[in-house]
Parts: C-alpha cells; structure tokens; sequence
C-alpha cells in the first residue's frame, strides 16, 4: 500500500510545526507584527513583556513564545491595553 501525501498536506504541516515552534520574544514580536492587518495596534518589547507578566500561565515553558499558542491571545488582549495607555 503506498501513501500519496500531496504538496497542500506537507506545506500545511509545515506550517503547523513552525506555528508550534517556542521563539523568543523579539522573534515572536517580529513575526507578529508582519502578520496582522496594517491598522492593528503594533506590538512591541514593552508590551508584550506586559502581556506576559498578566498571564503567567502562558509561559510555563521557560517563558517562551509562540504563534499558536500567543498570537490570538495577544490579538485579543492588545486593543483594550492600547487604550488604557
């Protein structure tokens, strides 16, 4: 029996793992930043250092970041932080 894994399976797993991936925090912030929309408040250093600190649970593994498990977090969490600053 052979298993036909097509291009669309394998850039999509690709893609899964390097979401899956724990980056530091300049490295999260980067990626971040280049992929919400133009009008979305940018995050930087300070505040995500800020989002980190207010959900400590997040971060169990050594403090790192990544797309899967932050990026919608901080996506939520940013806007209403922006407007007590």
């Amino acid at each position: 029996m052979h298993v036909i894994i097509n291009s669309a399976m394998k850039t999509k797993n690709n893609a899964l793992e390097f979401n899956q991936v724990r980056i530091s925090l300049p490295a999260f912030m980067e990626l971040y930043n280049k992929s919400i929309p133009v009008s979305f408040p940018r995050a930087s250093v300070k505040i995500l250092k800020q989002f980190q600190s207010l959900h400590p649970v997040l971060f169990r593994n050594n403090g790192q970041w990544s797309i899967d498990r932050h990026r919608k977090r901080v996506m939520d969490w940013l806007p209403s932080f922006c407007g007590i600053l």
